[in-house]
């Protein structure tokens, strides 16, 4: 791609800064399925206890956390609960029917946000003829929902709920640290109320690669074994769980400018002739509607003017704000944006 681009196609496509380039190179390694690098085990350690959980297991991607962490969870001929935009479902290519033999029960939460009344009654009761409703997943940030989040008051009655009707609770932490970052809330919080949780580094915070699930000891230990069957155990992996300890080191709270961003993009989409709306923004997505023609075509016209983003549906766009695109290189997108 065009380095002049203004990259808005997704916050994955950020580079190494170089602090975390010379952490990574200066890591301390050893062969992880050996359980010998220091490095990755100081980042599961570190994130098990900023998150109030047990134990760890660093992992290339959050794809491969939250699928070990479903198979971890469920039984064959099980279901799993979530929305019907969450990626564990749309985006990790049949996974859960893959890996875990297990059905899917898509629920509709406005923006991908779910509550206790919509799963209630999508528990399966005991009946030959079911599956067993042993999984409730939740995602958070919603990438579909424009980055909507929960707080720990929203997820606090779906724990109660799990915890009664005997589910586990599992949460996809794509974007986890901008939902804590919006709302407030405290990430050691979030150990209570979760079976897993799958902590992203290479989306907002910036790491080149990698994804951490989090659980009791007994969770990671079946894990370990499933990620190993997975092809994923990686030897000298702290290389690149030395980015994952700076990122959280150094690009946690600077993720309020991606936010800020995020809604001056979205003030500069909505006062536009060719954008019908704008889902609300929260964190750093921006989810806007096309007045008339396709997405693409929207698409297609800001690519030529030098910024690049993708579409989410024949009508809708996303653009993602992250630590490459600076406060002038914001400027210059709405300034394509007023005049596209």
């Amino acid at each position: 791609m065009n380095s002049s681009f203004l990259d808005f196609r997704s916050d994955t496509v950020t580079k190494p800064t170089a602090g975390m380039l010379d952490a990574m190179m200066s890591a301390k390694v050893g062969d992880d399925v050996f359980g010998e690098d220091e490095t990755v085990q100081k980042l599961e350690t570190r994130l098990a206890e900023t998150f109030n959980m047990e134990a760890g297991l660093f992992c290339p991607s959050g794809t491969m956390t939250n699928q070990i962490g479903i198979k971890c969870f469920t039984q064959p001929m099980d279901e799993v609960i979530c929305d019907q935009t969450a990626h564990v479902y749309r985006y990790e290519i049949g996974g859960i029917a893959y890996h875990s033999a297990a059905s899917v029960r898509l629920l509709y939460g406005e923006r991908g946000i779910l509550t206790p009344e919509l799963i209630e009654p999508e528990i399966n009761e005991d009946n030959i003829h079911y599956p067993n409703s042993s999984l409730v997943v939740l995602e958070n940030t919603v990438n579909k929902g424009g980055g909507s989040c929960y707080t720990l008051n929203q997820i606090a009655p779906i724990h109660h709920l799990c915890n009664i009707k005997g589910l586990k609770l599992h949460l996809d932490g794509a974007r986890i640290f901008n939902a804590l970052v919006a709302t407030g809330d405290k990430a050691h919080q979030y150990g209570k109320y979760f079976d897993g949780i799958s902590v992203c580094l290479s989306k907002g915070l910036g790491a080149p690669v990698g994804s951490v699930l989090l659980g009791s000891k007994e969770t990671i230990k079946k894990a370990r074994k499933i990620r190993k069957a997975f092809g994923g155990g990686m030897r000298q992996a702290g290389f690149l769980a030395a980015a994952g300890i700076y990122a959280l080191d150094h690009h946690v709270e600077r993720l309020k400018e991606d936010h800020d961003h995020a809604k001056a993009l979205a003030n500069a989409l909505i006062s536009t002739s060719y954008v019908v709306s704008v889902m609300p923004v929260e964190t750093n997505i921006v989810i806007f509607e096309v007045a008339k023609g396709t997405a693409q075509k929207v698409v297609d016209l800001l690519k030529e003017k030098g910024l690049h983003c993708n579409t989410t549906s024949a009508s809708t766009v996303r653009l993602v704000t992250h630590l490459d695109l600076s406060a002038t290189m914001i400027d210059q997108a709405i300034e394509i944006i007023l005049h596209l």
